[in-house]
């Protein structure tokens, strides 16, 4: 197999097939159940690069719109879309909007130290940083924070507080935790009601370039409230887009309407880097388990995000803390882990994946599983509540006759999203004839999908379909038992209805 390189260079690649060839449930535990996120940078643009995070375990890429302009990304997509096509893997490709975030203009010398009492004055009008006054991107801020409010710059690591609000509509601050200032460093407002919107013009020209493109999913970043996420619904409903929507959760307005966002969403992120400057820190932990229960109870998948393995950056080997990190997200069951800087501009972006992924394996292959079967039940109040009855059942019965496999057939990802949540111990396989939904649905926990398109009207022809199609790629085999999930009568195209046990022939 060739591929071009940026400088135009034809370089071999050794083809290798990237699909798992499980023949039996010990092999099986191979596979990573829960999946890795990783974020492309200056380490990993290249197809080379990101073919051996492939090998190494992402079941996804994260595309960041806070940086690169849209060309890069354009390659770098087809070069992920190139991998899927010929490796058969079905990575899926998330675009991270970078929202209204706020920063502190260019420095003069590229920075300045400030000290415990000094006053600085924040404008909106740019200039040049220097202690007399400090440009800052937020038009409104002089009527959005009062004397008092509390001010965190990079990442908490600065803090002055709100002393004067002036005439001219600058606003005087007092440092409390001093440093050195830097240029185009970040500012949160965790004591504020921020007036911007959720979707920058910015955000708007890059969700045109998302939808164009067709990815699978989209991030929205500071959501605070579920009307954030209608608004980026209208505007894919519009232009009849398959794009999903994972809500970033970040900001101390959206935890006590996070129900509600969870509901509107498709997926939830867990941002802990903004969420652990806008919140007292020691609060975080349990917002994050808090937030995995829901999700999994509303079976949308759910990524815990930032700094999980950060000291990899720059070294070979973890933290001792990290390792216990991504473990305990693990055992909360979370669908995914999200690496940023350490695949985007890390030293071992590679190393850091197939660390990150022993971590995983060794957590999902312990006796001590997070196995949550006793709380995780059909919902009274859903909708949908015979299906899910039906998910949830499939799941008890592979799991009571030791069954080889699990499918499901679903067209909008509900029923693979369902089968997920209830964490089945059996290997998930999910169907679907929409082609857009088999890289989407490799975010989830334990799933492996496939397209089927067969007009089969007959159930049971589809089911057998089904499992040829697994035998054949060797994830089942002769002798083995499997419990298959559909609807019927087929051509209604109902929620799934049905469960049935098969015996490999």
């Amino acid at each position: 197999m060739a591929t071009t390189n940026k400088d135009g260079m034809n370089k071999k690649i050794e083809k290798k097939s990237l699909l798992p060839k499980f023949q039996n449930k010990e092999i099986d535990s191979s596979f990573n159940r829960t999946k890795i996120v990783a974020t492309v940078g200056p380490a990993c643009n290249t197809y080379e690069k990101l073919l051996d995070l492939v090998k190494a375990g992402v079941s996804v890429f994260r595309l960041n719109f806070s940086h690169g302009a849209h060309e890069e990304k354009k390659l770098i997509i087809d070069y992920i879309r190139e991998i899927n096509k010929k490796e058969k893997t079905n990575v899926a490709i998330l675009g991270d909007l970078q929202g209204p975030k706020l920063r502190v203009g260019e420095m003069k010398g590229g920075g300045m130290p400030i000290s415990p009492g000094d006053i600085l004055t924040f404008t909106n009008t740019k200039c040049l940083g220097t202690k007399d006054k400090i440009f800052l991107s937020y038009p409104n801020f002089h009527n959005d924070v009062k004397v008092g409010n509390k001010i965190m710059i990079d990442d908490g690591k600065l803090e002055v507080i709100v002393k004067k609000i002036l005439p001219n509509n600058d606003v005087q601050v007092e440092v409390v935790l001093g440093g050195f200032l830097s240029s185009k460093k970040g500012v949160n407002l965790p004591d504020t009601k921020i007036s911007l919107p959720a979707l920058t013009a910015k955000d708007l020209a890059d969700l045109d370039f998302i939808i164009k493109q067709q990815l699978g999913w989209v991030a929205l970043s500071f959501v605070r409230q579920p009307e954030d996420i209608k608004k980026l619904r209208k505007i894919l409903d519009k232009n009849k887009s398959r794009t999903k929507i994972i809500a970033k959760i970040e900001m101390p307005e959206a935890i006590p309407n996070i129900r509600d966002i969870i509901n509107e969403s498709d997926g939830i992120m867990i941002a802990r880097g903004d969420l652990g400057v806008e919140l007292p820190v020691e609060k975080v932990p349990m917002i994050q388990k808090n937030i995995i229960r829901k999700c999994i109870h509303r079976a949308k998948p759910v990524i815990v995000a930032t700094q999980m393995m950060e000291s990899m950056i720059d070294r070979a080997k973890p933290n001792r803390s990290e390792i216990t990190d991504v473990a305990n997200a693990v055992l909360e069951g979370t669908d995914a882990v999200m690496l940023s800087g350490e695949t985007a501009t890390g030293q071992h972006p590679t190393l850091v994946v197939e660390t990150m992924r022993k971590i995983i394996l060794e957590i999902e292959k312990t006796e001590y599983h997070y196995n949550l079967e006793d709380e995780l039940q059909p919902q009274p109040h859903s909708p949908s509540l015979s299906s899910d009855a039906i998910c949830y059942n499939a799941c008890n019965l592979s799991k009571d006759i030791d069954a080889d496999a699990l499918i499901g057939m679903t067209q909008s990802g509900y029923t693979g999203f369902m089968l997920s949540s209830y964490r089945p111990r059996t290997p998930l396989f999910v169907f679907t004839k929409e082609t857009s939904l088999i890289n989407q649905l490799n975010l989830s926990w334990g799933i492996r999908a496939f397209f089927y398109n067969d007009d089969a009207l007959d159930l049971d022809t589809i089911f057998d379909d089904q499992i040829k199609i697994l035998k054949k790629n060797g994830f089942i085999k002769k002798g083995d038992k499997v419990v298959s999930t559909g609807s019927t009568p087929v051509h209604l195209k109902l929620r799934t209805n049905t469960i049935k046990v098969t015996d490999v022939d």
